[in-house]
């Protein structure tokens, strides 16, 4: 009779998921690096949407004719928009390029971009010193802005992604959305004290100016942190593999080549910032212009909420290492899905305990996004097309789905004059991210498509 054969057991450096880690090990202080560097692009791309967001009425006043102060704010907001319109244009050309000449490359010419854009914005002129030229100039750094951000949030995850170790990548990329928080409570910080220091004909006349001024040693600091970083691992090895300079892959490779990872993207994104735009864009007006709630305290709530998904980030990162993306991901749709009504009721209630109740609930589910779609959404394409696919998809859905979000909600109350729109809004981006979220693959603790293993030192 045959004797049964006992495998050893495995190796500590044996991942079950992996096998052998025959892959590069990760020097800790450099992923280190690329995450701050990273995590700062998203941070300066928020600041600006924080601060554009709360100072839009007294830009209106500065940038447009008098008389009406509502055309005035709508002129803002149409200015802001128009960023989101070139943001699928900059993914296009961003994205292939980085897939071609380098991930550290691009992400320090939107990098560049980002900030000069900013920076010109608290340069440009008043209405009342040189007429329309001043909205035509606002407008044209809104779109230097938005076309750079279409290669700014791919890139940076994409960067951390093919930097971090397999069985951390949740963890460290949870820090790119960190980031964003930090940057959006920064920017509406400074607005908000600015506006408590100084006197209204200060602030029209050279206090507006500050906040944009502070992104030009923000984007040098920025500038000097991606320089200094190495090209990824995984794109060094392609280019190696190819033994010269990397071929430029077709667009229609990253799209048609990529269709069924692209409509995951695309749907993976949709509830990502529906929720996202939802919660931090559209709730503040909500609260004010809906619910007649006090202005002051809705936005106070609305940053204490961000704190809150701040402290969050992290753990819930980490804790997609030890689950897996598709588990927390899936928790945030059925949230989405069954709490979002009972939510928005605690919001209409009107009194602070009600509505903070309401918002941070809202806030923890948006965190199973933001902690794990820094790490998820790279895994969905090979390396030799990551960049520009992911760049392709995000944008496209950001553009279409998340960016419409308080236009198309605002619309739908308008005309069903149902106020629990917001609600079943949200609901249905569930359901969409739901079905993506059944079709994808689980990546983690497992090498990105087309990188080897990757543990760390």
């Amino acid at each position: 009779m045959p004797t049964a054969t006992v495998a050893p057991p495995p190796s500590p450096d044996v991942d079950p998921k992996t096998g052998p880690a025959t892959g590069p090990a990760t020097d800790p202080a450099l992923v280190r690096r690329a995450v701050r560097a990273a995590a700062l692009g998203n941070a300066m791309e928020w600041f600006d949407f924080g601060v554009y967001s709360y100072i839009a009425v007294t830009l209106g006043k500065v940038f447009f004719p008098s008389g009406n102060p509502t055309a005035q704010l709508l002129s803002t907001f149409g200015a802001f928009a128009a960023a989101f319109l070139v943001r699928p244009l900059g993914g296009i050309v961003f994205g292939p390029l980085g897939d071609r000449v380098g991930r550290q490359k691009v992400l320090a010419v939107t990098m560049i971009m980002m900030a000069a854009g900013t920076f010109a914005i608290g340069l440009i002129p008043s209405y009342a010193s040189i007429g329309v030229g001043a909205p035509l100039l606002l407008l044209a750094a809104r779109l230097v802005q938005g076309f750079s951000t279409g290669g700014e949030y791919a890139g940076a995850s994409t960067f951390i992604a093919e930097y971090a170790p397999d069985r951390r990548r949740g963890f460290l990329g949870s820090w790119l959305e960190f980031g964003t928080l930090a940057g959006y409570i920064g920017g509406a910080g400074l607005v908000t004290l600015l506006t408590a220091l100084l006197s209204t004909d200060d602030l029209l006349s050279w206090g507006w100016r500050v906040p944009f001024l502070i992104a030009g040693p923000m984007g040098i600091v920025g500038l000097y942190l991606r320089l200094r970083l190495e090209e990824t691992p995984a794109f060094a090895a392609e280019v190696e593999k190819a033994e010269s300079r990397r071929p430029k892959v077709p667009l229609r490779e990253m799209i048609v080549g990529q269709w069924r990872a692209l409509l995951l993207c695309v749907g993976l994104v949709l509830v990502f910032n529906v929720t996202d735009y939802m919660l931090l864009s559209y709730m503040p007006s909500y609260l004010t212009s809906e619910l007649r709630y006090d202005e002051t305290h809705g936005l106070l709530v609305v940053l204490v909420v961000m704190a809150l998904m701040m402290v969050a980030q992290p753990f819930a990162g980490a804790l997609t290492d030890r689950v897996g993306r598709r588990p927390v991901i899936a928790a945030g749709c059925v949230g989405f899905l069954l709490l979002s009504v009972p939510a928005l009721l605690l919001i209409r209630q009107g009194s602070l305990t009600a509505v903070a109740l309401g918002m941070g609930a809202l806030g923890l589910l948006l965190v199973c996004f933001t902690a794990a779609m820094p790490s998820a959404l790279p895994a969905l394409f090979p390396t030799r097309v990551r960049y520009g696919s992911l760049s392709i998809g995000f944008n496209v859905s950001v553009s279409l789905f998340g960016g419409t979000t308080p236009l198309v909600v605002t619309a739908l109350i308008g005309a069903t004059g149902n106020m629990m729109m917001p609600a079943y809004y949200m609901m249905a981006a569930a359901v969409v991210g739901g079905v993506a979220v059944w079709f994808m693959t689980e990546s983690a603790g497992r090498p990105l498509p087309g990188s080897a293993p990757s543990t760390e030192r």
